[in-house]
This record gives structure tokens, sequence and C-alpha cells, in this order.
């Protein structure tokens, strides 16, 4: 029955193309992104003023692309790509595994692989497959017992451990919030959800503060307890994965993190400490972004910005540019573009025809969401510099292209959606 309806919504599809060519170049959904890629081109120039030694049109012309290859992935039914999903996952992996082996490290992090004429980065790759592969799984697994979760986070699990030891703590925390969207949006139940979540504030509270943690293991042992049929079984598993958590992260802390990134997630609560070294980039990313004001500095004018105060600002700072150039209207301006967006994806993945659709777009909408929350956060100073990039606006081709081809299986689930609407 489901072959059948496939074949007979792939048909009514490509009849209806002529009608979706305009409403797929002119839609909000690649619009806003162009959009967003023309403003930070813009940035990029401010940052590096000389021309020759610019990227911004590395970035533009690499948006472009993006946007006529979403249009193009746009016409695509996604159940085409299905029987492809399972070796794209391996392949991730396995460029993952090669980055160990013959990985370009930049900043003390090897996280490129170079093919000769260019270079990527896997662990942007594996993102995309790892919402693909999740939705496979969890497109028809009801999630009711501890035994459905295994499969699911063992998937899950093995690109996270290759992605966090390269070390790249940013695109890892992407991964671990994205499965929680993706889990709660397939039924699991909140409170496990919340269970699962609370093991970063287990970890916390190691460092913080670990007589909390006698009280804190036990009430997360009485939240399984109330959330579960199998009350004593899910009891003991809560506790043994919050007691696990408190002996694994020293460890992490110790032999998983490098020590810029213990400076960055210690010193944002007071970047002050070391205003030379790790908290150098918060202090500078704040003096960049008062200095705009309510209307900025204008383009191409931010005087922090064209000094090149912060290092690599325009890849996860680009933020600080935006603010000095165009000031808080300006940030504010780009944030509305950002809501529309999220706003989107969120109502097509709400109206998809399938739940494998349905969970493709909510995997992307929070990956994107996560990103813009966390590098936004981090550019003001309230959060901890990881390295996460703002999506359509950092430099990065790799980071770019795949969010033009998430933006591509959004429109495709779109218009899918519409010819069923319309049968």
């Amino acid at each position: 029955m489901i072959n059948e309806i496939s074949l007979l919504q792939n048909k009514r599809f490509f009849q209806k193309k002529d009608k979706f060519d305009r409403k797929n170049f002119f839609s909000p959904l690649v619009l806003i992104p162009l959009v967003l890629v023309f403003i930070s081109s813009i940035l990029i120039k401010s940052v590096q003023i000389e021309f020759l030694q610019s990227d911004f049109l590395n970035h533009l012309f690499t948006g472009l692309f993006g946007y006529f290859l979403a249009i193009l992935i746009s016409y695509i039914p996604i159940e085409r790509i299905r029987k492809y999903l399972i070796p794209f996952y391996f392949c991730s992996l396995i460029s993952l595994l090669l980055i160990y082996f013959f990985g370009l490290s930049i900043y003390g992090a090897q996280r490129w692989l170079s093919l000769g004429i260019f270079s990527f980065q896997p662990s942007e790759v594996a993102k995309l497959s790892t919402i693909l592969i999740l939705a496979l799984v969890l497109e028809k697994k009801s999630i009711s017992s501890i035994k459905d979760l295994l499969f699911p986070f063992f998937i899950v699990v093995v690109p996270w451990l290759l992605i966090f030891f390269q070390p790249d703590l940013g695109t890892s925390l992407v991964l671990i919030v994205l499965t929680f969207v993706m889990l709660y949006w397939s039924k699991m139940p909140i409170e496990w959800i919340l269970i699962l979540g609370f093991c970063l504030l287990t970890s916390v509270f190691y460092f913080v503060s670990p007589n909390l943690l006698i009280f804190w293991i036990p009430f997360m042992g009485y939240l399984a307890y109330r959330s579960s049929q199998n009350k004593i079984s899910f009891s003991i598993f809560t506790l043994a994965l919050h007691s696990l958590v408190v002996k694994l992260t020293p460890i992490m802390w110790e032999f998983g993190l490098k020590d810029y990134q213990k400076d960055r997630l210690i010193l944002f609560l007071d970047p002050n400490r070391d205003p030379l070294g790790g908290g150098y980039h918060l202090i500078q990313s704040k003096i960049a972004i008062g200095s705009g004001g309510l209307f900025g500095t204008g383009l191409l004018n931010g005087k922090l910005t064209n000094l090149q105060f912060i290092p690599e600002q325009h890849t996860d700072f680009i933020f600080s540019a935006l603010g000095e150039e165009l000031g808080f209207l300006g940030c504010i301006l780009v944030l509305f573009l950002f809501f529309i967006l999220i706003s989107q994806l969120v109502k097509i993945s709400k109206n998809a025809r399938t739940n494998f659709e349905s969970l493709i777009v909510i995997g992307i909408a929070s990956t994107f969401l996560f990103q813009i929350i966390i590098n936004l956060f981090m550019t003001i100073g309230l959060g901890p510099v990881t390295g996460i990039p703002l999506p359509f606006m950092s430099y990065g081709r790799t980071s770019l292209l795949i969010n033009f081809i998430c933006i591509g299986l959004a429109l495709s689930t779109l218009n899918r959606s519409r010819s069923l609407r319309n049968k």
C-alpha cells in the first residue's frame, strides 16, 4: 500500500513540476538562507579587508551553488533516497576514521580531509547522515522500553565518539541535541528525554558541588520510577547511567578535552581572568557588538572588524562583525530571518506526508536552532566558545553546502505535502 501511494505521489509530483518551479525558486525556505549568505559575504569582506586575501567570494559562490543545489534536490522525492542512506552513513563513518590517519590539523584540531583540489569537513557530513539514518530507524519504531533505545543510541554514539576525540566539542553537542529532539518527535516520553539530557547536569554537579549528587541521582531514579511501566528495571538503569556519568566525567575531562577546550568551558564565566589567552575572543567579541550601538558603524566600516581584533572572526564569530557594523537593529533583522526559517521547518515537519520525512525535517530544524542559540550565546559572552558555526553566515564551504542540502530536503518534503493536499 505504501509503495502504491509513493508511486502515485511521485507521478503527480512530476506532473506538476512546472507549477513548483516558481514556488521553489522564490520560497522563503531558500531565499532566507541566500539573503543570509549575501549579508555574511559582505561581513567577511570587512573582516578580510584586502581583496586578495578575502574569502567572501568563496562564501558567496558556494552559497549560490548551494541555492541551486537545494532547488535541484527539492524535485527529488525523499522516498527515493532510502536505499542510499545506509551506504551514506557508513561512508561518513569511514571519512571520520580517515581523519585520524590522513586528516589536516588546524589550530590543534584534526577535522579536515584533503582530496587534492579541495578539502572538506567529515563531521558536517556526519550530522546529515545521522539525521537521515535516525529518521529511517525511528520511522516505525515505538520507543516504549530501554531495549528500544539501544539501536538508535548505538548509531549515534559511533559518529559521536569519532567527532568528540578529533576534538570537536561543538559538533558532538549538536549530535546529542538532534538525537533527543528526534526521539521526542517520535513519541518518546518527555521524562525519558529529561533523564538522558540531565546527564549533562550530573557532570556539572560533579565539578560544582559533588555533595548535590547524593540527592540528585536518587531523584533521577524516582523520575524513572514514575515514568515507566517497568518501574524497577528502568529505575535501576537510570541510577546506573548517572553513576556511570559521574565515574566517566573526570576521565573525559582529563583525556577527552584539550587544554584550550577546558579553558573555554571555564573562562566564559570570567574571561578577564585570562584576557590575552582563553578569554580574549569573548572580551573582544563583546566589545565589537557593544560598539555597534543601535544602528552600527555601517558595512565595511567596523574598526575592530577591519583591524582583525578577533582572530578568525569570519568563521565562528561572524555575529560580532554583524553587531558592530549593523548594530542592534541589524542583529534583530538577522534573528528574525532565522526565526522565520525555523518556523517554516517546524511547520513543514508537522504537515509532512510520512513520519520519515517529518523526522528528517525536525532533525534539520533542531540542528539549525541549536547552532544559532549556542553561537549567539558564545559571541555575547553567555556561553563558552565551543566552535559551533552560525548557519549560512559563518565561513565554511562544507558546512554551507550541507546546510543547503538540508534546505533542499525540507523543500522536497514541502512539495510532496502540497501535492498530497492538491490530490
